[in-house]
């Protein structure tokens, strides 16, 4: 047994008025999980001590590992959404199995400096150049399953279905040269390779519709099937130009061809969910659907800002992601949900700290099927992030509010699972800043 005595630590996230934090708790683990939490009490002999606040483990619900490759290689142009994504077909047509686990690893490890200790990885980049699938159909898959337990944290592979290249009024396009990797044909196709592929420790295996673009209306049932339950994920509306193409060929709009197929429910998370009518914020909240949101790239994309206190009060739960990786940083994913509600609104405080930090932990890890985590309570997992209160930006910070202010920087301590993965700043994997350079270089010098 290993004893954790917190300075402060956040044990009822769900309470929305007041403070969550208690100080100086005693955190009992054994073989993973929480087996004692003791609040109010002295620190015993032999406890690992926590400075500042600890705080369940983040749960980050979108990512595209490959992306990480693209920080800092897309600013020297203007453009919109479409055109960044040429560069970012330009990066996965450089990589392999072999480049991809580089990446991958540099980029989970990069995620729990951060105080990440499960990520949801939306996964579409799944054959060779041209389309030609591996000798192991799902060696790109096993790449980032690999990636994720070299880096210590927990995965949900969300194996995506793309089919079709686009979609325009009058049809579905066909799939470029970069996009034939990303598909298996159609979804029946896709389900069986999917299949394939098995839950394992720090691993659960779902899906996603790449979006209303990539999967025909009726294949998406094929998903759906595949995906009973599991988690499944899906790009929505997050572009305008999606739902105008969706309205034009099909008569509805991406949410409601999703809910006629059986794509929504409470086992579904509508990832961006940027540009919805009032109806569709109701569907997606009588439905139960998750909403991902990913404010840093819907920044960095242009992509504009989402109803999210809307979608929330309407029966969405919410939870982040950082998607690209224009920053690996959920504390700032966080605020930038409240700052951009502020700047939409006027109106200060639309999600309350503890609203924040719920979806940090408990419902991202919910959307990514691992309910038995997000809490710091006997019998969840022992997955612990202490984030100092003495730094330049967290110094004179209450506790409870901790979350408006903190930065990925000012996390020193991430436990996963029962395992020390960070410490003092550290990873295990020794100089994250290296790995990730060593494993971008190669793909701009290829360039």
């Amino acid at each position: 047994m290993t004893a954790y005595w917190c300075e402060h630590a956040w044990l009822d996230p769900a309470v929305m008025a007041g403070s969550a934090v208690s100080g100086r708790v005693r955190i009992e683990v054994e073989d993973g999980r929480i087996t004692g939490v003791h609040p109010g009490v002295a620190p015993a002999p032999g406890d690992v001590r926590l400075p500042g606040l600890v705080l369940p483990g983040f749960a980050n619900a979108h990512s595209h590992a490959f992306h990480r490759a693209l920080r800092g290689h897309t600013h020297d142009a203007g453009g919109t959404f479409w055109t960044w994504r040429e560069r970012m077909y330009a990066v996965a047509g450089r990589l392999d199995p072999e480049r991809y686990l580089a990446l991958a690893r540099a980029t989970y490890a990069e995620m729990a400096l951060a105080g990440v200790t499960c990520v949801g990885e939306f996964h579409y980049l799944h054959h060779a150049p041209g389309g030609s699938p591996y000798a192991d159909p799902n060696a790109m898959g096993e790449a980032l399953i690999q990636a994720a337990a070299d880096a210590g944290i927990r995965l949900t592979l969300l194996d995506a279905c793309y089919v079709a290249g686009g979609l325009e009024g009058t049809g579905h396009l066909p799939l470029n040269d970069v996009q034939a990797r990303f598909s298996d044909g159609d979804a029946v196709a896709w389900a069986d390779r999917v299949a394939l592929l098995r839950d394992r420790p720090g691993v659960r295996i779902g899906a996603a519709v790449h979006s209303v673009r990539a999967v025909p209306a009726e294949q998406l049932p094929v998903v759906a099937r595949a995906a009973t339950g599991r988690p499944l994920h899906v790009h929505l509306s997050e572009q305008p130009a999606e739902n105008e193409a969706c309205s034009a060929y099909y008569g509805a709009t991406p949410t409601r061809l999703l809910d006629e197929h059986g794509v929504l429910g409470p086992d579904t998370t509508a990832v961006h969910a940027t540009h919805l009518t009032g109806d569709e914020i109701t569907a997606l909240g009588a439905t139960g659907t998750a909403v991902c949101a990913c404010p840093s790239t819907e920044a960095d994309l242009a992509d504009g800002v989402g109803a999210f206190r809307w979608l929330r009060d309407a029966g969405s739960p919410l939870c982040l992601g950082s998607d690209q990786h224009a920053t690996t940083d959920l504390l700032a994913e966080a605020r930038l949900v409240e700052a951009h509600e502020r700047l939409v609104t006027g109106e200060r405080g639309r999600f309350r700290p503890a609203e924040l930090v719920e979806a940090l932990t408990a419902a991202g890890h919910r959307a990514l099927g691992w309910t038995d985590a997000g809490r710091l309570a006997v019998g969840r997992r022992a997955d612990l992030v202490a984030v100092r209160l003495d730094t330049p930006r967290t110094a004179g910070c209450a506790p409870g509010q901790l979350v408006m202010a903190a930065a990925a920087a000012d996390v020193h301590t991430v436990v996963v699972d029962g395992r020390v993965v960070v410490a003092d700043g550290e990873h295990v994997l020794g100089d994250v800043g290296r790995l990730l350079t060593e494993a971008i270089a190669p793909l701009w010098e290829d360039a």
